[in-house]
């Protein structure tokens, strides 16, 4: 299942030369996980709550063509790998279907500083 998120590029995003600016397709595929994340059901307040948080592992991010201010970009994420406390996500930032940005993402779930099991709703969704 790939989820899409629909966001524009505003000035506080780009450098003086109007291109958005390297460390904001960061930004850009955090709030697209945010989204993920709800779609599936999942209420990260009330995971905080009772001591679970998801944490960002690892990134490994190709810069393939820059966006510039105005434009409508697409994240696509979606789910390539899980373990019991780890899941591998594929996120993509496109302009009308031509991809900008790919990353890698690693996201653990966390109690403390301890692995612990991802929650049901993110399995049965990576499984379906």
């Amino acid at each position: 299942m790939i989820h899409r998120f629909s966001t524009r590029v505003y000035y506080e995003d780009t450098d003086l030369g109007g291109i958005v600016y390297h460390a904001n397709y960061l930004k850009f595929i955090e709030r697209a996980r945010s989204e993920w994340v709800e779609s599936l059901g999942l209420d990260q307040n009330a995971m905080r709550d009772a001591g679970q948080v998801f944490a960002v592992t690892r990134i490994e991010a190709d810069f393939l063509r820059p966006a510039r201010l105005g434009d409508r970009l697409e994240v696509e994420t979606g789910v390539a790998a899980l373990t019991p406390a780890r899941a591998t996500l594929c996120q993509t930032v496109t302009l009308d279907g031509q991809p900008l940005f790919r990353a890698v993402v690693v996201l653990a779930c966390l109690s403390g500083a301890r692995p612990v099991r991802l929650p049901d709703q993110l399995r049965q969704a990576a499984a379906g």
